[in-house]
């Protein structure tokens, strides 16, 4: 294929663009007026620090890779070294099957298959459809075996406001739960704890600059329309991220190093945290042949 991504599917309505890949069906592009509001990369190029990756059937890490299914030890590979933990799921580097690529539209499918650490197999089906300001990205996944299982979903896109500096956009999140990083363990997230006077409350509405974070953010409280919004806003302009009851938590990640840009800000709706293979928590159980589906999306305002 020679491509890291594989195909590139544009999708367009009005003055909006998005770019989906084939490899792991990620967002690459998502601009309004050609003014960008997701970190891009080149189409020749690996997403840099999982930019735009979605991640299932579970999000974040799964401690040393372990987990137990039925009262057997499920192994699954070792895909964060540094660490030894299985971190963001086992899709994004599959080649997804194009089901439909409309002017404005594109869906994708990939089958997990039974394989060492994953004794279910699942079916998942991704939508991302624009209109004139706002991209929305439905998944859908299917039971496929003969026995119940539990996964999650998360995504992990960078956000942007054109060319303004990350420390200056103002992060306002409506989590009042946290669970902090710690640098140096195997799994590196504390117990949740309340933000309330804490340095992780964003409720009002913070500043990025000096913040430093890889942390997971759940207790989202629901706006009028039931779901969660995330806003990043600078000097009148507004990126909203909102997502779907589903999904009950939000990794905010800031490194200083990501490839074209420096400092970032990485916004992942999730379902679940970090290791819900091993606590249940927040896991979708789907039965056999049932099916789960959930959204979350951008809109420029």
């Amino acid at each position: 294929m020679g491509n890291p991504t594989g195909q590139q599917f544009e999708i367009t309505r009005g003055n909006a663009r998005a770019v989906v890949t084939e490899i792991g069906a990620g967002l690459r592009a998502f601009e309004v007026g050609g003014v960008p509001y997701v970190e891009e990369f080149p189409e020749d190029a690996k997403p840099p620090l999982g930019a735009g990756q979605m991640l299932l059937p579970w999000p974040n890490r799964t401690k040393g890779g372990q987990w137990t299914f039925q009262g057997e030890t499920q192994q699954l590979e070792i895909t964060e070294e540094a660490r030894g933990n299985a971190i963001h799921g086992l899709t994004r580097h599959l080649e997804w099957e194009l089901l439909e690529h409309a002017e404005s539209s594109v869906t994708l499918a990939v089958d997990v298959a039974v394989q060492p650490g994953w004794p279910v197999p699942l079916r998942a089906t991704v939508t991302y459809e624009l209109a004139p300001r706002e991209l929305t990205v439905t998944h859908e996944i299917r039971n496929e075996g003969e026995q119940p299982i539990g996964v999650g979903v998360g995504t992990h896109p960078y956000f942007r406001i054109g060319d303004v500096p990350t420390d200056e956009l103002t992060l306002t999140l409506p989590a009042s739960r946290v669970r902090p990083s710690l640098p140096d363990e195997q799994m590196p997230y504390a117990e949740e704890q309340d933000v309330e006077g804490t340095e992780y409350d964003f409720r009002a509405g913070r500043v990025l600059a000096g913040v430093n974070l890889d942390t997971a953010f759940g207790g989202l409280a629901a706006a009028e329309d039931g779901r969660h919004h995330i806003v990043l806003s600078h000097d009148g302009q507004e990126l909203l991220v909102w997502t779907g009851p589903d999904f009950h938590w939000a990794q905010v990640f800031t490194p200083d190093d990501l490839i074209g840009r420096g400092r970032a800000v990485a916004i992942e709706p999730m379902t679940c945290p970090a290791d819900a293979l091993n606590t249940g928590t927040d896991l979708i159980e789907l039965e056999p042949s049932a099916s789960w589906s959930g959204s979350w999306g951008i809109r420029v305002r």
